[in-house]
């Protein structure tokens, strides 16, 4: 894993609270936010999850909160935003990496299967956003009148820009959510001095969304090459700290791709070979052609 490129104290002072920070890509973007001075505070279901992240962030020095939660339940999210106030004094950033994801065929998947994972992923982001606004808008707890309003990263994917086999469930969830990305940006940016900005992860190692989604059995066949390859947590980390600095500061609206490039991958129809002797062949029969003979009985 790389160093960092940014300043240590980049958030100094800042307040991040992120759903889904116990694990995963989360985690990552919780430890990065932390070792450049923001104070972290993680939600989650899962205790032990947030006993362990919090309990290691805290020993690196990292001033770090767990709180409980189901982000799909208003009463947890109100309760979650309050105590991260009540214990640190403001909040500054909200990334929203609660998820759910499964394989399915779409005549597999029921309809409660499907509403979970909108729940989580588009209404749960909703709700987060929704609760944590009169914190993170201009002038809000803790902030001085003349700082500008917070930020919101929401974590996407890239399945929808095209289609994805087994994941119409997710795909529906992830173009929701940018969606809501850029309808925040454009009201809360205006009237809050909000940004709202988005991260669409491709394939990242050491994930449960990749061992699930894409096991070492598949992976083998296609990591060799360049657009195929799997990225690590940190890329994810580092365009998070990239938006939530100075250097993100003019930027609002945006669902950042940060996959390599692996969503505009096709599958190749023709080896480069049988391209160049198809070429040959076409421009050969192009310059062959009589010029000037009309092909219409018109």
């Amino acid at each position: 894993m790389a160093e960092s490129p940014f300043k240590a104290d980049i958030l100094k002072g800042k307040v991040a609270l992120l759903t889904g920070g116990g694990s995963g890509i989360g985690y990552e973007i919780s430890l990065q936010l932390g070792k450049h001075g923001a104070s972290i505070a993680i939600m989650g279901r899962r205790k032990h999850v947030l006993d362990s992240a919090v309990a290691e962030l805290q020993s690196l020095g990292i001033p770090a909160i767990g709180l409980e939660g189901d982000v799909r339940k208003k009463e947890d999210a109100i309760r979650v935003v309050e105590a991260t106030v009540k214990h640190f004094g403001r909040i500054d950033i909200l990334v929203n990496a609660a998820a759910g994801n499964f394989l399915v065929p779409a005549e597999d998947l029921s309809p409660k299967g499907f509403k979970t994972v909108m729940d989580i992923d588009a209404l749960g982001t909703f709700t987060m956003c929704h609760e944590a606004l009169k914190y993170l808008k201009k002038g809000g707890q803790g902030k001085d009148t003349s700082s500008s309003g917070g930020l919101i990263i929401n974590i996407s994917a890239t399945l929808h820009y095209t289609a994805s086999w087994y994941q119409i469930h997710v795909s529906a969830a992830k173009a929701a959510i940018d969606s809501l990305t850029r309808n925040l940006a454009l009201e809360w940016g205006t009237d809050y001095d909000i940004r709202v900005n988005g991260i669409a992860p491709g394939p990242i190692g050491d994930t449960t969304g990749l061992s699930k989604l894409a096991p070492v059995e598949i992976r083998r066949t296609y990591e060799s090459m360049p657009l195929y390859k799997v990225g690590e947590k940190w890329d994810i980390a580092m365009a998070a700290l990239y938006l939530a600095c100075d250097a993100g500061k003019f930027v609002n609206g945006l669902t950042m791709a940060v996959d390599g490039g692996h969503w505009l991958s096709k599958p190749r129809t023709y080896s480069k070979d049988e391209v160049r002797q198809m070429s040959r062949a076409v421009e050969k029969r192009s310059r062959d052609a009589p010029v000037g003979v009309p092909k219409s009985k018109l």
